[in-house]
């Protein structure tokens, strides 16, 4: 006979679905979804027998891993993401951060250098005027923040893998890692890293980077969430190591595109 699945304390099942198909990629949520998907279902695509609070959240852990590396196989490295027109700028930008605008880093950029390491030829740090001195690009692209809203802004700043070919970054290396001014850290692939609207972000709408948006420093990814777009970087390491971030972990996904 059918095993019997017994209500579980403390578990909402039909909030516990829908927490795992948020997980999903689009195309795998609506499946999952139209499926008719129940704690049975959840635990056959997991693994995981669901029988209390704890084994829910492992289930979900699972779900989260297999949605990294499904949206890993689907990203292109020449799929650009929208850009748009002056007009359409969200002003005033938002600040985003788990903390207040007040206690952001206030870091003075006379003395603020970026940190070199890993796997790289030259590891000498940068200072901010050298970093003005490389070739510019701009790009006007959509923030998308992970708790739903989102902001279209104008950045400037030296494209990405640029800057790894000046360095000389091994870019058979997979990852690339930045710790942040905050305590702040982040990782991502290496194929994000080179994608052409990767940025190293010097500039917010042709003006020096405001402090709120990550003064001296930050780096703008726009085919990945929010919370993947380091601000107040001071060292950025090229290692085949995943270093996790600060969100990824807490459990968020750790590859995170749009």
């Amino acid at each position: 006979m059918p095993r019997q699945r017994k209500p579980i304390p403390g578990v909402d099942p039909k909030l516990l679905i829908k927490d795992a198909a948020k997980l999903l990629p689009e195309a795998s949520r609506r499946f999952f979804l139209r499926g008719a998907a129940s704690l049975g279902a959840l635990a056959v695509l997991s693994g995981c027998d669901i029988i209390d609070g704890d084994s829910s959240e492992n289930a979900l852990r699972v779900i989260s891993r297999f949605n990294d590396r499904v949206q890993a196989l689907l990203f292109n490295p020449n799929t650009l993401a929208p850009e748009y027109p002056e007009s359409m700028i969200t002003r005033p930008f938002p600040f985003n951060a788990y903390y207040r605008e007040d206690e952001a880093p206030d870091i003075d950029g006379d003395k603020w250098q970026l940190e070199i390491g890993g796997l790289v030829d030259n590891k000498k740090p940068w200072t901010l005027p050298e970093l003005y001195k490389l070739p510019e690009v701009s790009q006007i692209t959509r923030h998308v923040c992970v708790e739903g809203w989102s902001a279209i802004g104008s950045w400037q700043g030296v494209r990405l893998s640029d800057f790894l070919k000046v360095i000389g970054a091994d870019t058979r290396a997979k990852y690339v890692w930045f710790q942040c001014a905050e305590g702040y850290s982040n990782t991502i692939d290496m194929p994000t890293a080179l994608h052409p609207q990767t940025q190293l972000t010097l500039k917010f709408d042709h003006q020096i980077l405001p402090r709120a948006y990550g003064f001296p420093v930050k780096f703008r990814i726009p085919t990945k969430l929010g919370f993947k777009n380091p601000k107040y970087v001071t060292a950025m390491w090229v290692q085949n190591n995943d270093a996790g971030g600060y969100w990824e972990n807490q459990g968020y996904n750790w590859f995170s595109g749009l």
